[in-house]
Protein backbone atom coordinates (compact mmCIF):
# COMPACT_ATOMS: atom_id res chain seq x y z
CA UNK A 1 0.00 0.00 0.00
CA UNK A 2 1.22 3.43 -0.96
CA UNK A 3 -0.27 6.67 0.09
CA UNK A 4 0.65 10.06 -1.16
CA UNK A 5 2.42 12.11 1.20
CA UNK A 6 0.09 14.77 0.94
CA UNK A 7 -3.03 12.54 2.47
CA UNK A 8 -0.39 12.33 5.73
CA UNK A 9 0.22 16.40 5.18
CA UNK A 10 -3.52 16.92 5.64
CA UNK A 11 -3.84 14.27 8.50
CA UNK A 12 -1.10 16.34 10.29
CA UNK A 13 -3.20 19.99 9.66
CA UNK A 14 -6.05 18.54 10.96
CA UNK A 15 -4.23 17.87 14.45
CA UNK A 16 -5.16 20.68 16.96
CA UNK A 17 -2.91 22.67 18.56
CA UNK A 18 -1.71 24.93 21.16
CA UNK A 19 -3.98 23.43 24.70
CA UNK A 20 -3.77 20.82 26.92
CA UNK A 21 -5.53 17.41 25.05
CA UNK A 22 -5.85 14.06 27.80
CA UNK A 23 -7.98 11.08 26.58
CA UNK A 24 -9.66 8.06 28.24
CA UNK A 25 -9.08 5.43 26.27
CA UNK A 26 -11.38 1.95 27.52
CA UNK A 27 -12.39 -1.34 26.39
CA UNK A 28 -15.86 -1.82 26.50
CA UNK A 29 -15.34 -5.18 28.55
CA UNK A 30 -18.73 -4.72 30.38
CA UNK A 31 -17.91 -2.55 33.70
CA UNK A 32 -15.58 0.14 35.17
CA UNK A 33 -13.46 -1.05 37.36
CA UNK A 34 -11.56 1.29 40.17
CA UNK A 35 -8.59 1.87 38.47
CA UNK A 36 -10.00 2.17 34.80
CA UNK A 37 -12.16 5.20 37.04
CA UNK A 38 -8.65 6.82 38.22
CA UNK A 39 -7.67 6.84 34.99
CA UNK A 40 -10.67 8.82 33.76
CA UNK A 41 -10.79 10.93 36.48
CA UNK A 42 -6.97 12.06 36.63
CA UNK A 43 -7.00 12.21 32.56
CA UNK A 44 -10.11 14.39 33.38
CA UNK A 45 -8.55 16.86 36.13
CA UNK A 46 -5.29 17.48 33.86
CA UNK A 47 -7.36 18.91 30.94
CA UNK A 48 -9.38 20.85 33.31
CA UNK A 49 -7.17 22.10 35.53
CA UNK A 50 -5.17 23.78 32.38
CA UNK A 51 -8.66 24.68 30.39
CA UNK A 52 -7.97 21.80 28.07
CA UNK A 53 -9.91 19.63 26.19
CA UNK A 54 -11.04 15.92 27.73
CA UNK A 55 -11.67 13.27 24.83
CA UNK A 56 -13.06 9.58 25.39
CA UNK A 57 -12.11 6.91 22.83
CA UNK A 58 -13.04 3.46 22.67
CA UNK A 59 -10.39 0.99 22.12
CA UNK A 60 -11.79 -1.92 20.49
CA UNK A 61 -9.79 -3.59 18.11
CA UNK A 62 -9.75 -6.82 20.33
CA UNK A 63 -12.90 -8.24 19.37
CA UNK A 64 -12.75 -10.99 21.96
CA UNK A 65 -13.28 -9.47 24.79
CA UNK A 66 -16.25 -7.29 24.13
CA UNK A 67 -18.99 -7.05 26.03
CA UNK A 68 -22.56 -6.21 24.67
CA UNK A 69 -23.76 -2.98 26.34
CA UNK A 70 -20.31 -2.03 27.58
CA UNK A 71 -20.54 0.73 25.97
CA UNK A 72 -23.53 2.31 27.48
CA UNK A 73 -21.95 1.46 30.83
CA UNK A 74 -18.87 3.57 29.66
CA UNK A 75 -21.46 6.68 28.93
CA UNK A 76 -23.24 5.96 32.41
CA UNK A 77 -20.14 5.27 34.36
CA UNK A 78 -19.04 9.02 33.36
CA UNK A 79 -22.03 10.74 33.10
CA UNK A 80 -22.58 9.81 36.74
CA UNK A 81 -19.29 10.77 38.16
CA UNK A 82 -19.49 14.14 35.91
CA UNK A 83 -16.46 13.80 33.73
CA UNK A 84 -18.10 14.92 30.96
CA UNK A 85 -16.24 14.37 27.69
CA UNK A 86 -15.70 17.20 25.83
CA UNK A 87 -15.01 15.00 22.34
CA UNK A 88 -16.23 11.27 21.53
CA UNK A 89 -18.35 8.64 19.42
CA UNK A 90 -21.20 10.21 20.94
CA UNK A 91 -21.02 14.20 21.01
CA UNK A 92 -18.49 13.85 17.71
CA UNK A 93 -15.69 16.13 17.74
CA UNK A 94 -12.33 17.22 15.01
CA UNK A 95 -10.29 14.07 15.13
CA UNK A 96 -13.01 11.39 14.73
CA UNK A 97 -14.01 8.63 14.34
CA UNK A 98 -13.56 8.02 18.05
CA UNK A 99 -14.08 4.13 17.77
CA UNK A 100 -10.79 2.55 16.95
CA UNK A 101 -12.81 -0.31 14.73
CA UNK A 102 -14.16 2.57 13.38
CA UNK A 103 -11.11 4.32 12.31
CA UNK A 104 -9.39 0.76 10.48
CA UNK A 105 -8.45 2.78 7.43
CA UNK A 106 -6.10 4.70 9.09
CA UNK A 107 -3.90 1.79 10.91
CA UNK A 108 -3.28 0.30 7.84
CA UNK A 109 -1.62 3.23 6.07
CA UNK A 110 0.45 4.27 8.91
CA UNK A 111 1.65 1.10 8.78
CA UNK A 112 2.38 0.61 5.26
CA UNK A 113 4.53 4.26 5.96
CA UNK A 114 6.41 2.86 8.84
CA UNK A 115 7.45 0.14 6.75
CA UNK A 116 8.48 2.43 3.89
CA UNK A 117 10.22 4.99 6.75
CA UNK A 118 12.20 1.75 7.91
CA UNK A 119 10.16 1.62 11.47
CA UNK A 120 8.67 -1.97 10.68
CA UNK A 121 8.07 -4.73 8.13
CA UNK A 122 6.03 -7.86 6.84
CA UNK A 123 6.31 -10.74 8.95
CA UNK A 124 5.01 -14.03 7.29
CA UNK A 125 5.87 -16.49 9.81
CA UNK A 126 3.00 -19.09 10.15
CA UNK A 127 0.94 -18.13 13.35
CA UNK A 128 1.49 -20.70 16.43
CA UNK A 129 2.55 -23.59 16.30
CA UNK A 130 6.15 -24.88 17.70
CA UNK A 131 8.41 -22.77 15.49
CA UNK A 132 9.86 -19.89 18.28
CA UNK A 133 10.01 -17.18 15.63
CA UNK A 134 6.51 -17.94 14.95
CA UNK A 135 4.19 -14.70 15.32
CA UNK A 136 0.61 -14.66 17.22
CA UNK A 137 -1.46 -12.00 16.10
CA UNK A 138 -1.20 -10.24 19.61
CA UNK A 139 1.64 -9.92 21.97
CA UNK A 140 0.12 -12.01 24.52
CA UNK A 141 0.39 -14.20 22.74
CA UNK A 142 3.82 -15.00 21.77
CA UNK A 143 5.31 -17.84 23.82
CA UNK A 144 8.88 -16.32 22.92
CA UNK A 145 11.16 -13.24 21.95
CA UNK A 146 10.61 -13.53 18.00
CA UNK A 147 13.92 -14.06 16.62
CA UNK A 148 13.27 -11.00 13.66
CA UNK A 149 13.71 -13.44 10.38
CA UNK A 150 11.60 -11.85 8.31
CA UNK A 151 12.92 -8.19 8.83
CA UNK A 152 16.11 -10.07 7.48
CA UNK A 153 14.31 -10.59 4.12
CA UNK A 154 15.47 -9.03 0.67
CA UNK A 155 12.95 -6.84 -1.20
CA UNK A 156 12.61 -10.06 -3.73
CA UNK A 157 11.54 -12.55 -0.99
CA UNK A 158 8.97 -9.98 0.50
CA UNK A 159 7.73 -9.28 -3.42
CA UNK A 160 7.48 -13.11 -4.24
CA UNK A 161 5.80 -13.78 -0.93
CA UNK A 162 2.90 -10.92 -1.43
CA UNK A 163 2.65 -12.10 -5.48
CA UNK A 164 1.52 -15.59 -4.00
CA UNK A 165 -0.62 -13.66 -1.30
CA UNK A 166 0.77 -15.26 2.01
CA UNK A 167 -0.37 -13.98 5.22
CA UNK A 168 1.53 -11.93 7.19
CA UNK A 169 1.66 -9.37 9.99
CA UNK A 170 3.31 -6.20 10.13
CA UNK A 171 5.94 -6.01 13.20
CA UNK A 172 8.06 -2.67 14.72
CA UNK A 173 11.47 -2.95 13.58
CA UNK A 174 13.24 -2.55 16.98
CA UNK A 175 16.69 -0.60 16.35
CA UNK A 176 20.40 -1.72 18.05
CA UNK A 177 20.97 0.71 20.83
CA UNK A 178 19.16 2.60 23.63
CA UNK A 179 15.98 3.71 24.50
CA UNK A 180 14.77 6.43 27.14
CA UNK A 181 12.05 8.87 28.40
CA UNK A 182 10.83 10.85 30.80
CA UNK A 183 7.89 9.90 33.24
CA UNK A 184 5.85 12.47 35.09
CA UNK A 185 5.74 10.02 38.16
CA UNK A 186 8.98 7.28 37.61
CA UNK A 187 11.05 10.21 35.77
CA UNK A 188 13.95 9.06 33.61
CA UNK A 189 14.13 5.34 32.48
CA UNK A 190 16.09 4.18 29.64
CA UNK A 191 16.37 -0.02 28.52
CA UNK A 192 18.43 -1.98 26.65
CA UNK A 193 16.66 -1.89 23.08
CA UNK A 194 18.03 -5.95 23.08
CA UNK A 195 15.88 -6.61 25.64
CA UNK A 196 12.88 -5.55 23.25
CA UNK A 197 11.01 -7.72 21.49
CA UNK A 198 9.31 -7.03 17.58
CA UNK A 199 5.83 -6.77 18.40
CA UNK A 200 3.21 -7.22 16.29
CA UNK A 201 1.65 -3.85 15.17
CA UNK A 202 -0.83 -4.84 12.68
CA UNK A 203 -2.57 -8.50 12.88
CA UNK A 204 -3.56 -10.54 9.85
CA UNK A 205 -7.04 -9.63 9.97
CA UNK A 206 -5.87 -6.00 9.21
CA UNK A 207 -6.64 -4.16 12.59
CA UNK A 208 -3.59 -2.52 14.48
CA UNK A 209 -2.77 -4.40 18.01
CA UNK A 210 -3.13 -1.95 20.70
CA UNK A 211 0.41 -1.24 20.77
CA UNK A 212 -0.04 0.15 17.34
CA UNK A 213 -3.36 2.09 17.57
CA UNK A 214 -3.30 3.80 21.03
CA UNK A 215 0.38 5.56 19.04
CA UNK A 216 -1.99 6.48 16.23
CA UNK A 217 -4.41 7.67 17.43
CA UNK A 218 -3.15 9.49 20.60
CA UNK A 219 -0.85 11.37 17.86
CA UNK A 220 -3.91 12.34 15.30
CA UNK A 221 -6.28 13.55 18.16
CA UNK A 222 -3.38 15.78 19.69
CA UNK A 223 -3.07 14.28 22.85
CA UNK A 224 -0.40 15.79 24.78
CA UNK A 225 -0.81 14.09 28.33
CA UNK A 226 -0.95 10.20 28.54
CA UNK A 227 -2.69 9.24 31.60
CA UNK A 228 -2.35 5.43 32.40
CA UNK A 229 -1.53 2.25 34.31
CA UNK A 230 2.26 1.65 35.45
CA UNK A 231 1.72 -1.81 33.31
CA UNK A 232 2.45 0.00 29.90
CA UNK A 233 5.51 0.88 31.73
CA UNK A 234 7.64 -1.51 29.75
CA UNK A 235 5.58 -1.21 26.37
CA UNK A 236 6.23 2.66 26.37
CA UNK A 237 10.00 2.53 25.10
CA UNK A 238 8.42 0.72 22.14
CA UNK A 239 5.70 3.38 21.75
CA UNK A 240 8.86 5.91 21.62
CA UNK A 241 10.63 4.26 18.83
CA UNK A 242 7.20 4.65 16.75
CA UNK A 243 6.94 8.56 17.60
CA UNK A 244 10.41 8.83 16.96
CA UNK A 245 10.26 6.46 13.16
CA UNK A 246 7.37 9.06 12.70
CA UNK A 247 9.42 12.10 13.38
CA UNK A 248 6.34 12.99 16.22
CA UNK A 249 7.25 14.77 19.35
CA UNK A 250 6.38 12.77 22.65
CA UNK A 251 3.55 13.37 25.17
CA UNK A 252 3.94 13.93 28.52
CA UNK A 253 3.76 10.46 30.01
CA UNK A 254 1.79 10.04 33.65
CA UNK A 255 1.76 6.59 34.49
CA UNK A 256 -0.16 5.52 37.58
CA UNK A 257 0.72 2.41 40.17
CA UNK A 258 -1.59 0.20 40.76
CA UNK A 259 -4.97 -0.17 42.67
CA UNK A 260 -4.50 -3.30 45.04
CA UNK A 261 -6.40 -5.56 47.24
CA UNK A 262 -4.04 -5.93 49.59
CA UNK A 263 0.20 -5.57 49.70
CA UNK A 264 0.65 -8.74 47.36
CA UNK A 265 -2.63 -8.77 45.06
CA UNK A 266 -3.82 -6.24 42.38
CA UNK A 267 -7.59 -5.67 42.77
CA UNK A 268 -9.45 -8.01 39.96
CA UNK A 269 -13.03 -8.37 39.09
CA UNK A 270 -12.53 -11.92 38.84
CA UNK A 271 -11.08 -12.22 42.06
CA UNK A 272 -15.00 -10.57 43.49
CA UNK A 273 -13.53 -7.03 43.71
CA UNK A 274 -16.09 -4.64 43.55
CA UNK A 275 -16.72 -2.61 40.25
CA UNK A 276 -17.88 1.18 40.19
CA UNK A 277 -21.03 -0.23 39.58
CA UNK A 278 -20.84 -2.78 42.33
CA UNK A 279 -20.07 -0.21 44.52
CA UNK A 280 -22.78 2.14 43.58
CA UNK A 281 -25.41 -1.20 44.09
CA UNK A 282 -23.84 -1.94 47.42
CA UNK A 283 -24.78 1.75 48.45
CA UNK A 284 -22.16 3.88 47.80
CA UNK A 285 -22.55 7.45 46.24
CA UNK A 286 -20.94 8.08 43.48
CA UNK A 287 -19.40 11.70 44.62
CA UNK A 288 -17.97 9.34 47.96
CA UNK A 289 -16.12 7.05 45.32
CA UNK A 290 -14.86 9.48 42.89
CA UNK A 291 -13.36 11.68 45.49
CA UNK A 292 -11.61 8.39 47.51
CA UNK A 293 -11.29 7.07 43.76
CA UNK A 294 -8.65 10.25 43.82
CA UNK A 295 -6.93 9.77 47.24
CA UNK A 296 -5.57 6.32 45.63
CA UNK A 297 -2.68 7.03 44.49
CA UNK A 298 -2.37 10.82 44.85
CA UNK A 299 -1.96 13.38 47.80
CA UNK A 300 -3.30 16.62 47.78
CA UNK A 301 -0.74 17.89 50.23
CA UNK A 302 -2.71 19.13 53.24
CA UNK A 303 -4.77 17.32 55.68
CA UNK A 304 -7.83 17.91 53.90
CA UNK A 305 -9.30 14.49 52.45
CA UNK A 306 -12.77 15.96 51.44
CA UNK A 307 -13.34 17.50 47.94
CA UNK A 308 -16.18 18.15 45.31
CA UNK A 309 -15.26 17.67 41.65
CA UNK A 310 -14.80 21.29 41.14
CA UNK A 311 -12.60 21.36 44.59
CA UNK A 312 -10.65 18.58 43.25
CA UNK A 313 -9.68 20.18 39.71
CA UNK A 314 -8.03 23.18 41.44
CA UNK A 315 -6.54 21.00 44.07
CA UNK A 316 -4.76 18.41 41.48
CA UNK A 317 -1.40 18.47 40.91
CA UNK A 318 0.57 15.24 38.53
CA UNK A 319 3.68 16.00 41.33
CA UNK A 320 1.06 14.71 43.98
CA UNK A 321 0.93 11.41 42.05
CA UNK A 322 2.69 8.41 44.27
CA UNK A 323 4.89 5.67 42.68
CA UNK A 324 3.60 3.78 45.39
CA UNK A 325 0.62 0.89 44.42
CA UNK A 326 -2.49 2.10 46.59
CA UNK A 327 -4.13 -0.13 48.92
CA UNK A 328 -8.17 0.05 48.20
CA UNK A 329 -9.79 0.27 51.89
CA UNK A 330 -13.30 0.00 51.97
CA UNK A 331 -13.23 0.66 55.52
CA UNK A 332 -12.02 3.94 54.25
CA UNK A 333 -14.27 4.35 51.98
CA UNK A 334 -17.16 3.80 54.34
CA UNK A 335 -15.60 6.30 56.37
CA UNK A 336 -15.99 8.46 53.14
CA UNK A 337 -19.40 7.57 52.30
CA UNK A 338 -20.95 8.28 55.80
CA UNK A 339 -19.20 11.73 55.54
CA UNK A 340 -20.98 12.56 52.63
CA UNK A 341 -24.17 11.48 53.60
CA UNK A 342 -23.95 13.15 56.50
CA UNK A 343 -23.07 16.61 54.99
CA UNK A 344 -26.09 16.36 51.93
CA UNK A 345 -28.78 18.35 52.20
CA UNK A 346 -31.90 17.01 54.46
CA UNK A 347 -34.22 16.76 50.96
CA UNK A 348 -31.47 15.53 48.99
CA UNK A 349 -31.08 12.76 51.49
CA UNK A 350 -34.74 12.01 51.43
CA UNK A 351 -35.14 11.44 48.01
CA UNK A 352 -32.05 9.29 47.63
CA UNK A 353 -33.27 7.21 50.80
CA UNK A 354 -36.38 6.77 50.32
CA UNK A 355 -36.58 3.77 47.76
CA UNK A 356 -34.26 1.71 50.55
CA UNK A 357 -36.48 3.37 53.44
CA UNK A 358 -39.63 1.36 51.37
CA UNK A 359 -38.11 -1.92 50.69
CA UNK A 360 -39.02 -2.71 54.71
CA UNK A 361 -41.44 -0.03 55.56
CA UNK A 362 -44.55 -0.04 53.84
CA UNK A 363 -47.30 1.60 55.95
CA UNK A 364 -48.04 4.51 54.24
CA UNK A 365 -48.87 6.52 57.62
CA UNK A 366 -45.19 6.91 58.06
CA UNK A 367 -43.58 9.84 56.93
CA UNK A 368 -40.25 9.02 54.76
CA UNK A 369 -38.64 12.54 55.95
CA UNK A 370 -38.96 11.57 59.31
CA UNK A 371 -37.59 8.14 58.95
CA UNK A 372 -34.55 9.64 56.77
CA UNK A 373 -33.68 12.35 59.27
CA UNK A 374 -33.03 10.07 61.89
CA UNK A 375 -31.30 7.98 59.67
CA UNK A 376 -29.15 10.50 58.18
CA UNK A 377 -26.38 10.60 61.03
CA UNK A 378 -26.35 7.21 61.34
CA UNK A 379 -25.87 5.58 58.22
CA UNK A 380 -22.63 4.43 56.36
CA UNK A 381 -24.45 3.10 53.22
CA UNK A 382 -27.41 2.89 51.49
CA UNK A 383 -28.17 -0.24 51.62
CA UNK A 384 -27.80 -0.22 55.33
CA UNK A 385 -31.15 1.37 55.41
CA UNK A 386 -33.98 -1.58 55.09
CA UNK A 387 -32.76 -3.42 57.60
CA UNK A 388 -32.36 -0.56 60.06
CA UNK A 389 -35.81 0.48 59.59
CA UNK A 390 -37.75 -2.65 59.11
CA UNK A 391 -38.88 -2.93 62.88
CA UNK A 392 -41.33 0.39 61.78
CA UNK A 393 -43.89 -1.73 59.97
CA UNK A 394 -43.78 -4.74 61.84
CA UNK A 395 -42.21 -4.95 65.52
CA UNK A 396 -39.89 -7.92 65.46
CA UNK A 397 -40.12 -10.80 67.92
CA UNK A 398 -37.24 -9.74 71.10
CA UNK A 399 -35.43 -11.17 74.22
CA UNK A 400 -36.46 -9.40 77.33
CA UNK A 401 -32.43 -9.67 77.77
CA UNK A 402 -32.48 -6.78 75.48
CA UNK A 403 -34.22 -4.43 78.59
CA UNK A 404 -30.91 -5.42 80.72
CA UNK A 405 -28.24 -2.28 80.32
CA UNK A 406 -25.74 -2.08 82.51
CA UNK A 407 -24.82 1.41 81.53
CA UNK A 408 -28.66 3.09 81.88
CA UNK A 409 -29.00 0.92 85.09
CA UNK A 410 -31.83 -0.94 83.51
CA UNK A 411 -33.10 -4.52 84.17
CA UNK A 412 -36.30 -6.65 83.47
CA UNK A 413 -37.93 -5.20 86.62
CA UNK A 414 -37.22 -1.55 86.15
CA UNK A 415 -38.10 -1.78 82.64
CA UNK A 416 -41.46 -2.66 83.54
CA UNK A 417 -41.81 0.30 86.38
CA UNK A 418 -40.03 2.50 83.45
CA UNK A 419 -43.06 1.17 81.11
CA UNK A 420 -45.72 1.68 82.86
CA UNK A 421 -45.12 5.11 83.37
CA UNK A 422 -44.19 6.30 80.17
CA UNK A 423 -47.84 4.32 79.13
CA UNK A 424 -49.53 6.69 81.42
CA UNK A 425 -47.48 10.01 80.76
CA UNK A 426 -47.84 9.35 76.70
CA UNK A 427 -51.34 8.54 76.89
CA UNK A 428 -52.22 12.15 78.23
CA UNK A 429 -50.71 13.98 75.19
CA UNK A 430 -53.23 15.25 73.38
CA UNK A 431 -51.04 16.84 70.18
CA UNK A 432 -48.70 14.24 69.36
CA UNK A 433 -45.47 15.08 67.60
CA UNK A 434 -41.65 14.87 68.39
CA UNK A 435 -41.41 18.34 70.78
CA UNK A 436 -44.39 16.79 73.04
CA UNK A 437 -42.89 13.34 73.42
CA UNK A 438 -39.47 14.59 74.27
CA UNK A 439 -41.35 16.79 77.07
CA UNK A 440 -43.43 13.99 77.94
CA UNK A 441 -41.11 11.70 78.82
CA UNK A 442 -37.97 13.75 80.31
CA UNK A 443 -40.13 15.16 82.61
CA UNK A 444 -41.24 11.73 83.40
CA UNK A 445 -37.59 11.12 84.18
CA UNK A 446 -37.22 14.25 86.66
CA UNK A 447 -40.81 13.60 88.32
CA UNK A 448 -39.27 9.73 88.74
CA UNK A 449 -36.17 10.81 89.97
CA UNK A 450 -34.34 8.54 87.97
CA UNK A 451 -32.00 9.38 84.98
CA UNK A 452 -33.11 9.96 81.58
CA UNK A 453 -31.49 6.45 80.24
CA UNK A 454 -33.01 4.44 82.84
CA UNK A 455 -36.57 5.68 81.41
CA UNK A 456 -35.48 6.05 77.31
CA UNK A 457 -33.71 2.41 77.16
CA UNK A 458 -37.18 0.28 77.80
CA UNK A 459 -39.23 2.95 75.87
CA UNK A 460 -36.96 2.56 72.48
CA UNK A 461 -36.32 -1.26 73.35
CA UNK A 462 -39.94 -1.66 73.48
CA UNK A 463 -40.71 0.51 71.16
CA UNK A 464 -38.16 -1.11 67.97
CA UNK A 465 -37.68 -4.24 69.66
CA UNK A 466 -34.05 -4.05 68.73
CA UNK A 467 -31.02 -3.14 70.40
CA UNK A 468 -29.70 -0.59 67.85
CA UNK A 469 -31.46 1.61 66.24
CA UNK A 470 -31.07 4.64 64.15
CA UNK A 471 -32.58 6.98 66.57
CA UNK A 472 -33.44 7.26 69.81
CA UNK A 473 -36.59 6.61 72.37
CA UNK A 474 -38.34 10.19 71.43
CA UNK A 475 -37.92 10.42 67.95
CA UNK A 476 -38.81 6.57 67.03
CA UNK A 477 -42.08 7.26 69.25
CA UNK A 478 -42.59 9.98 67.45
CA UNK A 479 -42.39 8.33 64.29
CA UNK A 480 -45.16 5.49 64.99
CA UNK A 481 -47.28 8.03 66.54
CA UNK A 482 -49.37 7.79 69.78
CA UNK A 483 -51.07 4.32 69.32
CA UNK A 484 -48.96 2.54 67.81
CA UNK A 485 -46.44 3.47 70.57
CA UNK A 486 -48.75 2.66 73.57
CA UNK A 487 -49.11 -0.62 72.06
CA UNK A 488 -46.01 -1.49 71.55
CA UNK A 489 -44.78 -0.17 75.10
CA UNK A 490 -47.87 -2.46 76.56
CA UNK A 491 -46.68 -5.32 74.86
CA UNK A 492 -42.91 -5.09 76.35
CA UNK A 493 -44.46 -4.46 79.58
CA UNK A 494 -46.59 -7.70 79.46
CA UNK A 495 -42.67 -9.16 78.50
CA UNK A 496 -41.15 -7.84 81.68
CA UNK A 497 -44.49 -8.57 83.97
CA UNK A 498 -43.79 -12.37 82.77
CA UNK A 499 -40.87 -12.79 84.34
Amino acid sequence: MTVDQGWFDQMEAQIPQGKVRTRFAPSPTGYMHVGNLRTALYAYLIARKDNGTYILRIEDTDQSRLVEDAMDVIYKTLADCGLTHDEGPDVGGPVGPYIQTERRDLYGKYAARLIELGGAYRCFCPVGGDDPGAPSDTPSDTPSKYDGRCGRLSAEEIQAKLDTSTPYVIRQRIPAGKTSFDDAVFGHIEVDNADLDDGVLMKSDGLPTYNFANVIDDHLMGITHVVRGSEYLSSTPKYNLLYVSFGWTLPVYIHCSPVMRDAQHKMSKRHGDPSYEDLIAQGYLTDAILNYVALLGWSPGGEEEMFTLPELVQAFQVSGISKSPAIFDMDKLRHFNSAYIRGMEAAAFTELATPYIRETVTDPRFDMGDIAAILQQRCETLCDIPEKVDFFDCLPEYSTELFVNKKSKTDEAISKVMLDEAIQALGGITDWNREAVHACLIGLAERLEVKNATLMWPVRIAAAGKMVTPGGAVEICAILGKDETIRRLEIGREKCAAL
